[in-house]
């Protein structure tokens, strides 16, 4: 409705509070938004044209970490982030330092990696300790990779709960203070705060976001370089420029990319490698509508 809260029902009458991450399922049909300010997964049917809410009680878990269970009255603490596999959805749960799984069939939910203590340390899934895990990617092939925020590293963990670690592959892993601008291989690379990430062909390429630059990372090899941006500042072309993107997706051998603080969409194209600005045309803009915390949302 463009009213901020939580109000499921018709897409036009439906609320959110500051979502972030989405996941597409497979079909096409069913797409999962994490709604970070109502601390709930909703499930938005494209078909039907309907919001119903997944898990989530419309407020921060009152446990830490929090608890698992059947959804949907489980609390989550921020959910950040999404990322579908079959009947597997991962959850980004930036606000207890953990990733979470649930099954979309049976709506048991609760933590997949992480300790719930904020750190770098690596190891099996339930001890490794995480740091604002914001963005996540799956390859296909039994591996589950995320932007570590606070941690300023991407790290990856295997789906495969029984014999599953998480394993950093750039980034210092050494100190949640040791972050910068620096292309390598490893535990030598430093980035800044990244927040998205997609894995596409092979390839993993990352929003280093507090950098205002696009990363390609090589997850075998382990090696990380800057794909585009320098400064900040909005430029296309073949030496684009951009302003903290926080999100990247691709399609159809094109990036898409959430230009924040330039309030765009950018597209790359990976055979040229030209950047344009995304335009969408026909929108309808939303009118002024107090939402319920007394606010103006337009």
């Amino acid at each position: 409705s463009g009213g901020r809260g939580l109000e499921d029902g018709d897409f036009r009458i439906s609320a959110f509070d500051h979502p972030h991450g989405m996941a597409l399922e497979a079909n096409g049909r069913i797409l999962y938004v994490a709604d970070t300010g109502n601390h709930a997964v909703r499930r938005a049917d494209l078909v039907s044209g309907r919001v119903s809410t997944l898990v989530g009680t419309g407020v921060r878990a009152s446990d830490y970490p929090p608890r698992g269970g059947l959804t949907p009255d489980v609390g989550l603490n921020s959910p950040w982030d999404l990322a579908v596999d079959g009947g597997q959805l991962y959850i980004a749960m930036a606000g207890s330092h953990q990733i979470w799984v649930m099954d979309t069939d049976s709506r048991q939910i609760g933590p997949f990696a992480g300790s719930g203590l904020e750190g770098i340390d690596d190891g099996p899934l339930a001890t490794a300790d995480l740091a604002q895990p914001s963005g996540l990617t799956l390859d296909g092939k039994g591996r589950l990779y995320f932007a570590d925020s606070e941690g300023s590293s991407i790290r990856q963990a295997e789906t495969d709960s029984n014999r599953g670690r998480v394993t950093t592959l750039v980034g210092s892993g050494t100190s949640l203070f040791e972050f910068g601008d620096a292309d390598g291989t490893g535990n030598r690379a430093r980035l800044q705060h990244p927040l998205g990430l997609v894995y596409y062909k092979g390839v993993i390429y990352v929003a280093d976001t507090y950098n205002n630059k696009i990363k390609r990372l090589n997850p075998k090899s382990r090696r990380i370089t800057t794909f585009l941006g320098a400064e900040r500042g909005h430029r296309d072309g073949t030496a684009p420029l951009v302003y903290e993107p926080g999100g990247i997706d691709a399609a159809a051998d094109k990036l898409y990319l959430a230009d924040t603080n330039n309030h765009s969409v950018r597209v790359v194209d990976l055979a040229t490698y030209t950047t344009g600005t995304l335009w969408l045309k026909g929108i309808e803009r939303f009118t002024s509508t107090s939402d319920r915390s007394g606010l103006v949302s337009t």
